[in-house]
């Protein structure tokens, strides 16, 4: 059962204080909405077309090289991975639109890529966001049998080689949600408590669930076979491909930001009180990686700027580069840590790092034994 009941420290209130006013100043100062503007239009325009231009050149039968397909699902898998990245990221965190409807429409997104909007939320902007690293809470670190991602998850011997196979695993996330995390996460989410909490109706939701991924497999595999001379196993490995070049670069952004060699990982007291207030807690726990690399950031939704994103997670991503200097100037003079690796290859070093190091088996204390 998760514990949602953890409470935050109530001091040092005025480092976020400071950097909120500061943050508003700017905005207000240069007449900027912090919603989405021309450049996200445009991103969201290109990510969908990444994702579908591929799939109709699909069904148009022009190809029938079978290297050709493939190339055409790996494109397919960027877009998808771009759509999760740049789009329904934003939208679910209310950050692309002022109005409540537009962040509904693309937030739903995530659905029409095989996802599911509503568990999303909960496990990301409710436990990810509110109790980032904290174990048993944050489900990015929590335990997933062969990779151990947290120094309080239990230790198998497996563990030792995680930082060498953790990458191939890595390709099979956005599969294993559409195949079975989506199905147990709603079903789990509802005995915590949790749909009622979040104002959902279970009975809606399994039906939104069952539809959207009825939609999704159905134009995944029912319309290219019904169109094109293509069997069910030619169907699945295109479907595999594409999943495979998305679950790998999800994992490979998110993973970095929380994970890594550096990282804390708080854990609350018998009372269930954490050290530092929220936001404090969120510079602990998370760094930023290749603000230099443009093309990188702007692909990746501007997910590099970590710190920034779990600080004003309402705010959308393509701010994030002008408000980083506040950010890190702000916490500079309050004296308070801002993570960042100078490259993303860095950050991957870092994380394999941290990988390894989850990866030892843990010492134990050897119990006292009395003498005399």
């Amino acid at each position: 059962m998760i514990n949602l009941n953890l409470k935050f420290s109530a001091r040092q209130q005025d480092f976020f204080g400071t950097l909120s006013q500061r943050v508003n100043s700017y905005f207000k100062s240069n007449n900027i909405e912090r919603t989405a503007n021309t450049e996200m239009v445009i991103k969201t325009i290109f990510m969908f077309s990444l994702y579908f231009s591929p799939y109709a050149l699909l069904l148009s039968g022009m190809f029938t090289s079978a290297w050709v397909m493939a190339g055409l699902c790996v494109v397919m898998g960027l877009g998808k991975a771009g759509i999760g990245l740049s789009v329904m990221h934003d939208a679910n965190h209310g950050a692309y639109s002022n109005k409540k409807w537009v962040n509904t429409l693309f937030g739903m997104s995530l659905n029409l890529i095989g996802g599911t909007a509503f568990n999303w939320k909960i496990q990301h902007n409710v436990l990810h966001h509110t109790f980032t690293n904290v174990h048993e809470v944050d489900e990015d670190i929590s335990p997933r049998g062969v990779i151990r991602m947290a120094p309080a998850s239990t230790w198998r011997p497996i563990h030792q080689y995680q930082h060498l196979y953790a990458w191939f695993l890595y390709g099979l996330m956005t599969f294993v949600w559409i195949v079975i995390k989506d199905y147990y996460r709603l079903t789990k989410y509802y005995n915590e408590g949790l749909v009622k909490k979040q104002k959902g109706s279970i009975a809606v939701e399994w039906v939104v669930l069952l539809f959207t991924k009825l939609f999704y497999l159905s134009y995944m595999f029912v319309i290219p076979m019904v169109l094109l001379p293509v069997s069910f196993w030619q169907v699945l490995v295109g479907f595999l491909i594409m999943h495979y070049v998305a679950g790998f670069i999800l994992a490979v952004i998110f993973q970095p930001a929380h994970v890594i060699d550096g990282t804390e990982y708080p854990m609350p007291d018998e009372n269930g009180n954490l050290e530092n207030n929220w936001a404090i807690h969120q510079l602990h726990t998370t760094t930023n990686f290749g603000h230099k690399e443009k093309l990188f950031s702007w692909y990746v939704g501007g997910l590099n700027y970590q710190v920034e994103h779990h600080l004003f997670p309402n705010i959308c991503h393509v701010h994030y580069r002008d408000i980083a200097k506040i950010v890190e100037q702000t916490t500079k003079e309050f004296n308070l840590p801002y993570k960042s690796k100078e490259t993303f290859f860095e950050a991957i070093g870092a994380h394999a790092q941290q990988l390894k190091i989850l990866g030892r088996k843990p010492q134990t204390v050897a119990p006292k034994v009395a003498l005399g």
